[in-house]
């Protein structure tokens, strides 16, 4: 296992020093577009890492996996998953699981996801109002993975407990702060392994047709996946497949919130979704920063980084560097191409990408359907979620007219 120099502690889930407000966190990105500028490669003492915010920069990092390794020393979650796995491992266990996510597997779930949204809009069409992270955007990710793993989805409130303290870090750089988020998710991490070993347990007598099953029976090179890996990935698949296109949906809205025009043109011509997407995807990205360990001295934006350090890429500060994307700063609803890298890059391209974005598209084309004049509920407080790394509210509301339909 790689060893990072100086610190045990995993410098992408502590905030940055420049990010010192409420203010500066529920809109992070002006600060990025200064450090871009005027130090777009630098170490930080506090945190003992490399930042990179530069697109070019940021790009060669997620590449690169033999210079810029992904397993951590100091990784709070003590059991191995795919995110912190290197070739050749990692190459053997994504092929596994991607037979779980085909285009067709994740197209075939379109109907469902499009029933599931519709039940949680009627829940609260009478009303006029709703909170739309706690009444569709968490929900609808936890029941879509949730049904996927073969999870009872009625467990979904704890499903969403858990997973919120898996992405959590320290509101400020103490040792007291990061030991306290490191035992409450060490205990996070037990309580859903307890939960995924009996659900395991059960798979192995009786199978069902869901994705722990599936896990069960594959191989690897004639070796089947031990219940310590099973449930490593139904672990990393729950927080996953739900925290990031909860985050998706609710930005998504608070976007349309602040563009009445915008809102109207979608209405018009829904076929702009899809883009409209991929730009809330790159201007609101829910995973802001993706933390890598340099396996052997080397030169990005001419520093010289060492075997060993961490590094730090900025995915929001590249997401709007000047010379890879025109007018970054601007929402550009049919942007064109849009390369971004919200979904990271490379060997750990996000897994649940097309699902993510499915579930945007029909709940984004669902709520226009059915809702009209969306509006934030003005003078309403909101709340960053504590986690450097993800970037999101912990509740968006809003006011509606119901369409009839």
């Amino acid at each position: 296992m790689i060893k990072t120099k100086k610190t045990g502690r995993y410098a992408n889930i502590i905030p940055m020093a420049e990010l010192n407000t409420k203010e500066k966190r529920l809109n992070p990105f002006p600060i990025y577009d200064q450090l871009r500028q005027s130090t777009p490669v630098r170490y930080d003492e506090s945190r003992s890492c490399w930042d990179v915010f530069r697109y070019e920069d940021v790009h060669r990092i997620l590449k690169d996996p033999a210079t810029f390794s992904s397993k951590r020393g100091m990784d709070i979650r003590k059991r191995e998953n795919i995110l912190i796995m290197d070739p050749p491992r990692h190459t053997q266990m994504r092929g596994l699981v991607n037979k779980a996510f085909t285009p067709k597997v994740v197209a075939d779930l379109a109907p469902h996801i499009t029933s599931i949204t519709n039940a949680l809009l009627d829940a609260v069409l009478d009303h006029g109002k709703m909170d739309i992270v706690s009444d569709l955007a968490v929900p609808l990710p936890v029941i879509v993975i949730a049904e996927l793993l073969g999870v009872p989805t009625e467990d979904r409130q704890l499903f969403k407990e858990w997973s919120d303290i898996l992405v959590k870090g320290p509101d400020e750089n103490t040792e007291e702060a990061f030991n306290q988020v490191v035992a409450e998710n060490a205990q996070a991490s037990e309580e859903l392994s307890a939960y995924f070993a009996r659900i395991v347990e059960q798979r192995r007598s009786e199978p069902k047709d869901d994705l722990i099953s599936l896990l069960l029976a594959a191989e690897i090179e004639g070796q089947k996946l031990n219940d310590e890996e099973v449930i490593a990935f139904s672990i990393l698949l729950l927080a996953a497949g739900n925290e990031t296109t909860t985050n998706l949906i609710a930005n998504a809205v608070r976007r349309l919130t602040e563009d009445q025009a915008l809102q109207r043109q979608l209405k018009e011509n829904p076929d702009l979704i899809p883009s409209f997407i991929e730009e809330v995807l790159r201007f609101y990205p829910p995973v802001q920063a993706i933390g890598r360990v340099a396996t052997r001295d080397v030169e990005i934006g001419g520093m010289q980084i060492k075997a060993g350090d961490q590094v730090i890429s900025w995915v929001a500060s590249a997401n709007r560097d000047e010379a890879k994307f025109k007018d970054p700063g601007s929402f550009v609803v049919d942007r064109k191409p849009n390369p971004h890298l919200a979904f990271g890059f490379g060997i750990h391209f996000c897994l649940g990408a097309p699902l993510a974005r499915l579930e945007g598209q029909i709940a984004l084309r669902t709520i226009l359907e059915r809702l009209q004049d969306i509006q934030f509920v003005t003078g309403s407080e909101l709340s960053y979620i504590q986690s450097p790394f993800v970037y999101g509210v912990k509740q968006y509301p809003i006011t509606f007219q119901a369409i009839d339909r």
